[in-house]
């Protein structure tokens, strides 16, 4: 779980930036910076979790 004053700064980075590199992807539901899947824009833990649950369509485990 990502801790509240980087959640905070979730908040700042919704303002418009003067500088465009300075911008970072954080996942909508938790707020973690890491692991970040851009397409989804939710980070691989939540990914793991909503595929297992049935929530995200078109995802489920591989088995071989």
């Amino acid at each position: 779980m990502a801790k509240i004053s980087q959640i905070k700064r979730k908040e700042k980075q919704d303002k418009k930036l003067k500088f465009p590199t300075r911008k970072y992807n954080r996942c909508a539901r938790c707020g973690k910076s890491r692991g970040y899947i851009g397409k989804l824009g939710i980070c691989r833990n939540c990914l793991k979790d909503g595929a297992m649950k049935g929530v995200i369509p078109g995802v489920k485990k591989s088995s071989w």
